[in-house]
């Protein structure tokens, strides 16, 4: 590992062991330090960042409460950690989102990207993160959100009555789907922004509409971590307005979540590479822009 001078001083003062332990994550959450990697002596950590050991001993004690480092001694420089591996396989995307994004808005610029149905899950797991920035827990600079939700303009491919559309334009089953994409994603775009006056936060939320539905539910969160659940499809009933709805649907918080991390290995790495390339080139090619109304 190579630090660089530029990371030594912030404004001309020496940094602190925060700041030090908040730059050595960001390298581990980055891929830059993996899994095994052996981090320098704390001298030549304390030299690299022209602090007293003191210091850089706080800094490494901090990243070993968080589980990112091993042999973490007086006389044996530490190596990054070897992720815990996942207890009881993978959970369903409500139980399992929620300290995934906790984790990753512990992060200094938070990104999450999501392509999904409905905002529902995202919006609820949002909850536990937005909660410890409020208790001063978390304290990111910034904080980047882009959602790829379907288009209200298409025949989504579910949900869908099980008689089939009907002469309604649009049907029960679609309009009970689009007041929902929009109510959810608006309360998400709200909750988000609310950090910018009583955080100072900067926050963008971004919207865009692709033109088929996705079968499956991704999250990418600081371009480091792939999460990515199947959606399932099931005949239910659900009674709206005093209208029974009968129709082929899926529970999209109740889809297992299977995670795949930038430090687990090359094929997790290769994962999340790829996702975050598809991501990317339906954000800037077929989707357009939405506006939740």
């Amino acid at each position: 590992m190579v630090v660089t001078q530029e990371n030594v001083a912030v404004n001309g003062r020496k940094r602190s062991a925060q700041e030090i332990a908040d730059s050595l994550r960001e390298r581990i959450r980055t891929g830059d330090l993996k899994a095994g990697d052996r981090l320098p002596t704390q001298a030549e950590l304390a030299d690299a960042f022209d602090v007293e050991r003191s210091t850089v001993r706080l800094a490494l004690r901090a990243l070993q409460d968080d589980g990112l480092l091993s042999n973490v001694s007086k006389g044996s420089p530490p190596r990054i950690a070897h992720p815990p591996p996942t207890q009881g396989g993978p959970q369903p995307t409500m139980v399992a989102l929620a300290p995934r994004l906790a984790e990753a808005f512990a992060a200094r610029h938070v990104r999450v990207d999501a392509a999904c149905l409905t905002a529902e899950t995202l919006m609820l797991a949002l909850g536990d993160p937005l909660r410890s920035i409020h208790a001063g827990q978390l304290k990111p600079e910034s904080i980047e959100v882009r959602i790829l939700l379907p288009s209200r303009k298409i025949e989504l491919a579910f949900p869908v009555p099980v008689d089939g559309r009907g002469d309604a334009d649009p049907d029960p089953v679609h309009r009970r789907w689009l007041e929902q994409r929009n109510a959810q994603g608006q309360v998400l775009r709200h909750n988000l922004r609310s950090l910018r006056s009583s955080h100072g936060i900067d926050v963008h939320v971004t919207f865009r509409a692709l033109p088929f539905t996705p079968p499956v539910k991704l999250y990418l969160l600081n371009e480091t971590e792939a999460l990515i659940a199947y959606y399932m499809v099931s005949r239910r009933e659900e009674t709206t307005d005093g209208e029974t709805l009968d129709m082929y649907d899926v529970l999209g918080t109740e889809s297992l979540l299977f995670s795949f991390g930038r430090t687990a290995g090359e094929r997790d790495a290769a994962f999340v590479d790829e996702s975050q390339k598809w991501f990317d080139a339906l954000w800037e090619t077929i989707s357009t822009d939405l506006t939740l109304s």
